[in-house]
């Protein structure tokens, strides 16, 4: 069984900054590919930023050098740091991350239930 946890949302000001996190529990080999993806009311989920095990990274075009995202391996923790924020980055947050059971690269999708991000003009 594998558990993803998000932390870290919250209510901010246009400008401001909030930091998320992502803990991912349970016995696996590896974790592959991470990913924070938010979804706005009314609106489809969408991918914020990926990193790889290797640590590559991809960002949406909205989110370019506002947002940051890194990873623990060791601690298979997965954070988003998030500057600049304006009021349409409003949205819950979930965390993805590509869980490898045992060493095979076949890979398995995990879902956090997400952490609520709320910025106030």
């Amino acid at each position: 069984q594998v558990h993803v946890v998000e932390s870290g949302g919250g209510l901010v000001q246009a400008g401001g900054s909030l930091r998320l996190s992502c803990v991912v529990s349970g016995s696996f080999f590896k974790i592959n590919d991470m990913a924070w993806y938010r979804q706005a009311p009314g609106k489809q989920r969408e991918l914020v930023a990926s990193t790889t095990s290797g640590g590559s990274t991809d960002f949406a075009d909205s989110v370019k050098g506002r947002f940051t995202i890194s990873r623990d391996n060791a601690k298979n923790t997965l954070y988003l740091q998030m500057n600049s924020l304006k009021p349409e980055d409003t949205a819950v947050y979930y965390c993805n991350s590509a869980v490898d059971f045992d060493g095979s690269g076949r890979l398995s999708p995990y879902w956090g239930q997400g952490t609520q991000v709320t910025v106030s003009s």
